[in-house]
């Protein structure tokens, strides 16, 4: 067993640039929704906050690569 070991579902946001309308959102949930383990998607434009649920922690690079194919900047982590 590893010192960190999740249970259940876990829920990340990030700050995501370039969003404008339903379309940009639907390019960044698809581009995100092939990422191994994701459940959910939730991206909204107006606010530019992509919210993710996963089976487990995802790896912000696979994240930022993924919403970059989509066409967009991937800025931060959401707090």
């Amino acid at each position: 067993m590893t010192a960190e070991t999740t249970i259940g579902p876990v829920t990340t946001s990030y700050k995501v640039t370039g969003m404008t309308c339903g379309h940009c959102e639907g390019a960044v949930t698809e581009e995100i929704s092939a990422l191994d383990g994701v459940s959910s998607v939730k991206a909204e434009a107006d606010t530019g906050l992509v919210t993710i649920v996963s089976a487990a922690p995802l790896d912000d690079t696979a994240v930022r690569a993924a919403v970059e194919e989509a066409g967009y900047e991937l800025v931060s982590r959401a707090s």
